[in-house]
């Protein structure tokens, strides 16, 4: 390693629009180290066992030898331009995202990786950039590729046979499909935070499809590569297939085969989105070798960190380079436990969830809107109006010591409805400070009036998988549709995503239900650059019964 580099500011920096097909000796930009000289290969074709020719940038050391390899793969585009570095006039809010100009979105920084004696390779998957075929997202043809790419680099005279993949997003995603079917030289992983689960982390929550997001994600790959007629119309197979059917069983990545070592990162912030997925890759994968990073701060921001960056080598230096370093006595787990935005204490477990958790119920009370350390006797009922966006029901509780609550929670109520079906249930939870505000959190990459957690659900789709299902995550099957009766009072569990929150002495939780989005925002009009759920099916009045029979109750995670 070459702590001691500091570039050389006399070089000029190469513009990446003068890059040439083939071998160039540029000059990178790199944040940390300065103007650094090093070789990149552009346009490398990689010919698939079906015969289809995949591409990827390589950018390499300016000097012999053989070098471990740092590798990322999406449908982007491996040329494209940094952009989430210039996105401040569209999303002011995303933070500071320190990278050189030869950074494609959400990849390792060259600027970072090769001047300490790494091989950078970006892949362009199939359909996606010069790469040939049917651009299929996060389908198994895609890890597929990933993984012969993964064993030709390995292969190459510039490495010494060890691959770890990193990257951000869609390429965690695509990290934890790949990793599934074990590469023989992938010998490490770092997944910052990605989903895995397509039908329940993006395109529907809770069995409400996403009108946003995933459709203006969608969008933007059609919008991205216009030449290409053979891109999978996800938007479409939404809604054909509402249900969790085989459609969305045969995109989900068998967590469970990941044997290769893994640094995770999850975040309190990106719920309905990574944020569940990160957690269960990490909980699911079978590795031997795996650590988790959690924080409640801005994605991006969160990745290019340098001290991210320097637990991201730590870990790559013990499995690729084989370099005898402390790694190995690093915590399983590190997380962070907010107390508001960006203000937190960072602290370490052997597991998550965390062990020695305590579940413990807050039943609520209607009549006086409540929430409660013992069972309710006295039955009660409120009700709000689900067409009314402004309309919801709150129930609270002041909490009389510090108490920390670290996992997932579980909204179990009693519900109704007089004038329709079915229901679209929208569940979060609040931070009140001592003095009755709403204490803030990051939410998605530039929000910045989020709330502590978030749950979605569609009654019909209420349905529990029971071996999957624990006392704090209910797992729902989304396989049938289970409709009401007028007049039907039935329980719904409701999964509140993962959070990590303080609560003082005198601070209160508050939970929230109403018929739609509890907190609304996106920075641009137009860009749908966050979960929206515009096609709702409620009607009228949903009722929420408590008390006696009706033992509606807030499952939350004790910590301490």
């Amino acid at each position: 390693m070459t702590r001691n580099l500091l570039g050389n500011p006399q070089l000029t920096v190469t513009d990446v629009n003068d890059v040439k097909e083939g071998l160039n000796h540029i000059v990178v930009d790199s944040v940390q180290f300065g103007n650094q000289e090093m070789i990149m290969e552009k346009d490398v074709a990689v010919e698939m066992k079906d015969g289809e020719k995949l591409y990827v940038n390589i950018f390499r050391p300016n000097k012999e030898g053989q070098f471990p390899v740092v590798m990322s793969a999406d449908t982007y585009g491996k040329d494209n331009k940094p952009k989430i570095t210039n996105m401040g006039a569209q999303w002011p809010t995303l933070g500071p995202i320190p990278t050189s100009s030869f950074t494609p979105e959400e990849s390792p920084d060259p600027g970072f990786w090769v001047p300490q004696d790494y091989v950078v390779v970006k892949l362009a998957l199939r359909g996606s950039s010069k790469s040939n075929g049917v651009l299929s997202p996060w389908s198994k043809r895609e890890a597929e590729d990933y993984y012969e790419v993964i064993e030709w680099a390995a292969q190459q005279e510039w490495s010494n046979g060890n691959v770890g993949t990193n990257g951000v997003s869609y390429l965690a995603v695509t990290q934890w499909w790949v990793a599934s079917l074990n590469p023989p030289h992938l010998k490490a992983m770092i997944p910052w935070e990605g989903l895995n689960d397509m039908y329940r982390e993006v395109a529907f929550h809770g069995g409400i499809p996403d009108t946003g997001f995933f459709r203006f994600w969608i969008q933007g790959i059609f919008a991205r590569w216009t030449d290409n007629p053979n891109i999978e119309d996800l938007i479409q197979a939404q809604k054909d297939h509402p249900l969790f059917d085989d459609y969305w069983k045969q995109r989900q990545a068998p967590l469970h085969q990941i044997k290769t070592p893994l640094l995770a990162c999850a975040s309190w912030s990106t719920q309905g989105l990574h944020n569940r997925g990160s957690f269960e890759g990490f909980k699911q994968a079978s590795s031997e070798d795996k650590w988790l990073y959690i924080h409640g701060r801005k994605e991006w921001e969160s990745y290019y960190a340098r001290e991210n960056l320097e637990r991201q080598k730590a870990f790559f230096d013990y499995y690729l380079k084989e370099e005898d370093n402390d790694w190995k006595e690093t915590p399983t787990v590190t997380y962070e436990v907010r107390d508001q935005f960006y203000k937190g204490e960072f602290k370490t477990a052997t597991a998550f969830p965390l062990p020695n958790t305590n579940y413990t119920p807050l039943y609520l009370n209607a009549k006086d809107l409540t929430l409660n350390q013992n069972a309710v006797n006295e039955e009660s009922s409120t009700q709000y109006d689900s067409e009314n966006e402004q309309d919801d029901v709150r129930f609270s509780y002041t909490f009389d010591h510090d108490t920390e609550l670290v996992g997932n929670m579980n909204l179990k109520l009693w519900v109704s409805t007089d004038d329709a079906d079915d229901m679209d249930l929208f569940a979060g939870i609040k931070k009140l400070d001592r003095r009755g505000n709403e204490v803030h959190f990051p939410d998605f990459n530039h929000i910045e009036q989020g709330q502590v957690a978030t749950g979605w659900l569609r009654a019909s789709h209420r349905e529990l998988d029971q071996d999957k299902s624990t006392i704090a995550q209910p797992w729902h099957k989304h396989e049938q549709e289970l409709k009401l009766n007028k007049g039907d009072i039935v329980p719904v569990e409701i999964e509140l995503l993962p959070s990590g929150t303080r609560f003082k002495q005198g601070e209160t939780l508050v939970v929230v239900v109403k018929g739609s989005e509890i907190v609304k925002g996106n920075s641009t009009p137009g860009m749908k650059t966050r979960y929206e759920h515009e096609e709702r099916v409620n009607k009228g009045l949903h009722h929420i019964h408590t008390g006696g029979q009706y033992d509606s109750q807030l499952i939350i995670p004790v910590t301490k």
